[in-house]
């Protein structure tokens, strides 16, 4: 363990602040008391695939397992949400626009995993500069490290029954930040929980997998159906989907803390080419080195042409609208049915026979948008 001479918690939210953190919080690592709720959510299978989060066990509920000498978890947060004060609405919009694709929020710009490890390595550094070494390492959704409970306990939020963390001042779209430490800090009060009696998150879930307040079950998420998911997605799953193709922001866009929501500080998190007003045919279009070029710095990336183009299929599937739209979207599906991927061509056959069936049908399925988050 190492000693922290002149180290306060407010020197260290100056530094973040200074890097472009919006927030800093320090929590301990004795997460004993969650343990049993770990364990239960993977015995419930609802990891689906996930089976890095089996194969670790208890090991993300036990920092020092991890890191050995942790005894502090600093916690950051670093806004994403566009400078827009519709923004909001405009995501309202494009999830009603068939033709149109949807990329959740956060994936538009450069990989925040690369950028917020960056740049809490640099807080590091700069306490070393201080405090002298000291032991310790950072994270960002890339180890088995509890960050929402960390962040919770550092007091940078609550949990809220969609599972995300919620500030009262920013909302739930940013980042989560994590550095593990030797050094002793005293730790921060959580905040009170405020989600109260409000289900809106629960309610807009397009696929149900908010099954209970603060339970999530990932298999029907679109943002695993989307992104982890290596196979088929579950027939029954396709047309809920509608034209999400990476991830799925509807229970935070529901969520009324989020009329606070703070824009982005740093610009590498702007909308890179065009994707947020990209339409479905273009984007199916795509070759595999137009999706790696294009895509480069981007956590999209790591799905591959193969799943970017199942998740397409499926969003192409979903169209409805006039004739020339299902027309437009049955055109763009027949230039991959002979696609080398099997997972493709059977998605692609999928989506086909959908556009084959009554506009009513097709309409029906598509989830309708929950009430005002006003």
């Amino acid at each position: 363990m190492s000693s922290t001479p002149d180290l306060e918690t407010a020197t260290l939210r100056q530094w973040a602040a200074e890097l472009g953190f919006a927030s800093l919080g320090v929590a301990g690592v004795d997460l004993s008391s969650v343990e049993g709720g770990l364990q239960a959510w993977l015995s419930a299978g609802w990891h689906g695939e996930m089976d890095y989060m089996a194969r670790h066990g208890m090991a993300r509920a036990r920092p020092a397992e991890l890191v050995p000498g942790t005894v502090s978890a600093i916690m950051v947060t670093l806004d994403y949400a566009p400078d827009d004060p519709d923004w909001i609405e405009r995501a309202w919009r494009t999830l009603a626009s068939p033709e149109r694709a949807c990329v959740s929020r956060y994936a538009l710009g450069r990989d925040y995993h690369k950028v917020v490890r960056s740049r809490l390595q640099k807080l590091a550094e700069r306490i070393a500069a201080a405090v002298g070494p000291f032991g310790h390492r950072v994270f960002c959704d890339s180890a088995p490290v509890m960050e929402v409970e960390l962040a919770r306990r550092a007091g940078l939020g609550w949990r809220g029954k969609h599972t995300l963390l919620i500030h009262p001042k920013r909302g739930s779209t940013f980042f989560i930040g994590t550095l593990y430490t030797d050094l002793a800090l005293p730790a921060d009060d959580p905040q009170a929980d405020h989600c109260g009696s409000c289900e809106r998150c629960i309610e807009a879930c397009p696929t149900g997998a908010i099954v209970a307040p603060y339970r999530l079950d990932a298999r029907r998420c679109i943002s695993y159906l989307t992104i982890e998911l290596k196979g088929a997605i579950p027939e029954p799953l396709r047309a809920p989907i509608g034209n999400r193709i990476y991830g799925c922001d509807d229970c935070q866009l529901a969520c009324p803390w989020n009329r606070f929501a703070r824009p982005a500080t740093l610009p590498d998190f702007a909308p890179r080419n065009g994707l947020d007003a990209a339409s479905l045919a273009e984007l199916f279009a795509w070759s595999a080195g137009d999706f790696d070029a294009r895509l480069a710095g981007s956590p999209i990336r790591r799905i591959g042409h193969e799943r970017w183009l199942r998740n397409l299929a499926v969003a192409l599937g979903n169209a409805s609208g006039d004739e020339a739209a299902i027309d437009a979207a049955r055109q763009a599906l027949l230039s991959r049915v002979d696609d080398p991927s099997a997972l493709v061509r059977e998605h692609v056959g999928w989506a086909l026979a959908q556009l084959s069936e009554p506009a009513r049908s097709r309409t029906a399925s598509r989830p309708a948008r929950p009430a005002s988050t006003r």
